[in-house]
């Protein structure tokens, strides 16, 4: 249904409608993409909640197409065998999937070695798929939309590096501006002369063009490739990082300095071994870091940011109307959860409205966050009674949400908990806690318990439950119930309900509204 048709009463204030029933959300609801790499082929199918899709399939082949490509012109012979085979594949999954026709772009070892027009030609008469061959500023233009797929309205500097180009694009408001593209992907660095001395002049000078070329980027640097995953992947070795996301997660450039030193000193069989990294990959790692040193050193960013979403994920966004892109990609996905697992769909908003008033004073950024805990409050009710509140930490801290920074999993992830279980001590994520204060981690309980609460006073959907009043200043906390929802206060729920009143360290009063 159209929102401009629409007179129904206005759907969660600012966070607007769910679209996940708009015909145009509908046809993107699985979606299968191909990225012909220079140094891995990949097809994923995207699926669920198109603003936040899951992903149903996803698949990765280190072919090594660009491997030797500086020095003889042309894509790696065996690398070519193994890249149509696994297209070959590819093409076979998706057709059982019905997610053909897919999507396929090649990038930088395809459009510049002699023989790529002549291996497309190849793919497409073995398989029938339509592969678009991209220039570097097409290829850092998917990979920029891709970073707002997970972070709409973001700014900053997206670097993108693959096995034979790195790629820089700006992005602000939503948009893509300025992309440059570079040699400076790690296969290509391997084939450079005059050993380490030459190929570090040859980083320097390529990142002072780039550097020309871009201007000054004070804000974010998002990190978009393999290598940079696999660089993350070792800070958190090196740091003891417990929560292994790699999306969104956050580096200094100190801290890129220390990885880049310890790459260099630790023996790579076993780093990679530790940190889950494959052989192939490790092997372009070094080199990589040498190039992001000197980026960070060229560019010298506010921040910088992990993003697991890239070209893949650009190729979506492509073919997204611009109303889904503006949505919040956190918000659908809860909303499409909801709505696929909770054994009443609807009741979160019945829930969110119901525990607002104790949180009137939050910012717009919380706000999102405790509306995707109401929505996310009773999909893992499938789950054993005993382990359910682990299970529900487990879910948000590692499930694939878009838009949200480490410390916001872990909020949502105690919120969630608390949804099942008074006491946070005694799971195995203790370590986890650490990651948000203290006091975070009492607001974290305090919506939980809200949850727990409020959850007891379940009628339908659009049942007019009553109402809480909190006054912080006097530590009151009121309960106004419906005569419907009063014989819903029993002995558990009056339980629940000073638990909560516990957390606030506020009095209580239960009255009826009549």
């Amino acid at each position: 249904m159209d929102a401009t048709n629409d007179t129904s009463p206005p759907d969660w204030g600012p966070f607007g409608r769910p679209l996940f029933e708009d015909p145009e959300a509908r046809a993107l609801s699985r979606v299968g993409v191909v990225d012909i790499g220079s140094n891995s082929v990949r097809m994923v199918v995207f699926d669920g909640a198109a603003r936040s899709p899951a992903y149903f399939y996803n698949e990765k082949i280190m072919c090594g197409l660009g491997a030797g490509l500086g020095d003889s012109g042309r894509l790696n012979p065996e690398g070519r065998k193994r890249a149509l085979a696994a297209i070959k594949r590819f093409q076979l999954l998706a057709h059982g999937m019905e997610a053909t026709p897919l999507t396929a772009v090649a990038t930088a070892a395809v459009r510049e070695a002699e023989d790529g027009a002549e291996f497309v030609a190849d793919v497409e008469r073995e398989t029938g798929m339509n592969v678009h061959i991209i220039d570097g500023s097409e290829e850092a233009r998917l990979s920029a939309q891709g970073v707002l797929l997970g972070w709409p309205g973001s700014y900053g500097l997206v670097c993108d590096i693959g096995g034979s180009s790195m790629e820089l694009a700006e992005i602000s408001g939503g948009q893509v501006g300025r992309c440059v593209t570079s040699p400076l992907g790690p296969l290509k660095l391997a084939s450079v002369k005059g050993g380490k001395k030459g190929r570090r002049s040859f980083i320097k000078e390529q990142v002072a063009r780039l550097h020309d070329q871009m201007g000054e980027q004070p804000n974010r640097l998002f990190l978009v490739g393999g290598s940079w995953r696999a660089i993350a992947r070792i800070d958190m070795d090196r740091r003891g990082y417990p929560l292994h996301v790699l999306h969104e997660y956050r580096m200094t450039a100190k801290a890129i300095r220390d990885t880049a030193a310890y790459i260099a000193a630790e023996d790579p069989d076993k780093l990679r071994s530790r940190c889950g990294i494959s052989k192939d990959r490790m092997a372009l790692v070094p080199l990589a870091s040498e190039v992001l040193v000197e980026v960070m050193r060229s560019f010298r960013p506010r921040d910088i940011a992990v993003s697991a979403y890239g070209i893949r994920e650009g190729m979506l966004y492509q073919q997204m109307p611009q109303k889904l892109r503006d949505r919040d990609p956190l918000i659908e996905s809860c909303r499409f959860a909801e709505r696929k697992d909770a054994r009443l769909p609807g009741f979160g908003r019945t829930l969110y409205e119901f525990i607002l008033p104790l949180f009137r004073s939050a910012r717009p950024d919380r706000m999102r966050i405790i509306k995707a805990a109401c929505l996310l409050h009773d999909v893992t009710w499938r789950a054993h009674p005993d382990y359910r509140a682990e299970v529900c930490f487990d879910n948000a801290t590692r499930a694939n949400l878009g838009g949200l920074k480490h410390s916001e999993r872990i909020f949502l992830g105690l919120a969630l908990l608390h949804r099942y279980r008074n006491k946070r001590e005694g799971t195995h994520f203790e370590e986890l806690y650490e990651l948000i204060p203290p006091e975070e981690q009492l607001n974290a309980e305090i919506l939980g318990k809200a949850m727990r609460f409020g959850a007891m006073l379940w009628l339908d959907r659009d049942a007019d439950i009553g109402e809480l009043k909190w006054f912080p200043k006097k530590k009151r906390l009121e309960l106004h119930l419906t005569e419907a929802a009063f014989p819903l206060f029993g002995e558990v729920a009056s339980a629940r309900f000073a638990s909560l009143a516990s957390s606030l360290g506020a009095e209580t009063e239960i009255l009826l509204r009549r």
